[in-house]
């Protein structure tokens, strides 16, 4: 098989490889790649910004697949099932965190295109345990970035709680996502994109946000909450100064710049700032039936697989509108 593989962090980019078919193990599925997406915690992997991955890997964890083999011991799956594999691959069942259902923060959990081959690539192999079905109203390219953009965007709005004005900083591939969320469940969307960034405000104005502006723009009124999908710790004092007493700021991505100093000013009358890491099967099973119900609208670019590095490039340079799903 073919797969794009990063030979070592840091280089920015991958290299084509022709693979051995990868043979599933006990409670694995092996599944034919339909569609891959490109997510910035890819970037972040081929640009040596995370630690420790597993060398040489197949990067890619917004998988849609068809089950072709199914492992010794699984149920729940069979041969011609259409499934969705996401990043959080693997967790031990046994500790603490797993037993309190925060299976996201388990510290030998192993997760997919990191220490586990993800998707881009013709085929993968995945424990079925952490496979869903996926919701039929979605084809394979508009159903890949449910399963990190649509997944870690669910987890951060569920943890900016429940205010009405929700402020989303960053408006690419997950944004986009929650913001029709939030707009189909009655909320208030303020859009913050870069300073003279007007593709992303026509946008974002087109998917029907409250607001849209710069992220050094004040709102129109203060928010309630505020999701900060952008790498950029300079958003966290920014976005705390435009929320109302009370407010939380939630940082989505794995990686982030530092974060500067800033007065306790900002912080004070309750005010929370919070992370997001990974995800459940449980924010999976309850985002994918959102899914199902809420008319989402998928904004992608196609690539060919032996595309991988110029999607990565356009991610990167901020070229995209949306998300780019990779298509073997």
């Amino acid at each position: 098989m073919r797969a794009m593989v990063m030979i070592r962090p840091g280089l920015g980019t991958l290299e084509l490889r022709d693979l051995e078919l990868p043979v599933p193990g006990e409670g694995e599925l092996a599944v034919r790649v339909l569609a891959c997406g490109v997510c910035r915690t890819d970037l972040h992997l081929v640009d040596g910004e995370l630690p420790d991955p597993v060398v040489p890997i197949i990067p890619g964890h917004e998988i849609v697949g068809r089950v072709e083999r199914v492992g010794a011991g699984v149920t729940g799956f069979r041969a011609g099932d259409r499934v969705g594999i996401p990043w959080l691959g693997w967790s031990c069942s046994a500790c603490a965190a797993c037993h309190a259902g925060r299976e996201n923060l388990c510290q030998l959990a192993r997760f997919t295109g990191y220490q586990i081959n993800g998707g881009y690539a013709e085929r993968a192999i995945a424990d079925a345990r952490f496979c869903f079905h996926l919701t039929a109203s979605y084809d394979d390219v508009h159903a890949a970035p449910l399963l990190c953009a649509g997944l870690i965007g669910y987890r951060a709005y569920r943890l900016a709680g429940q205010g009405t004005r929700l402020g989303l900083y960053g408006f690419g591939a997950a944004a986009h996502i929650i913001a029709q969320v939030a707009l189909w469940q009655s909320r208030e969307v303020y859009a913050f994109v870069s300073p003279g960034d007007e593709q992303a405000l026509a946008f974002a104005r087109r998917l029907g946000v409250t607001w849209a502006g710069s992220s050094r723009e004040s709102p129109p009124v203060p928010l309630d909450c505020a999701i900060i999908f952008a790498p950029v710790g300079a958003l966290v004092p920014e976005a705390l100064s435009r929320t109302s007493p009370g407010g939380v700021v939630v940082c989505a991505g794995i990686h982030m710049s530092d974060i500067p100093s800033f007065p306790y000013r900002l912080l004070w009358e309750e005010r929370l700032v919070r992370s997001v890491a990974n995800l459940t099967r449980t924010d999976a099973t309850e985002f994918l039936a959102l899914a199902g119900d809420c008319p989402l609208q998928i904004h992608v670019k196609p690539y060919a697989l032996i595309d991988a590095n110029l999607a990565l490039s356009d991610l990167r340079t901020g070229r995209l509108e949306g998300a780019a799903v990779l298509v073997p």
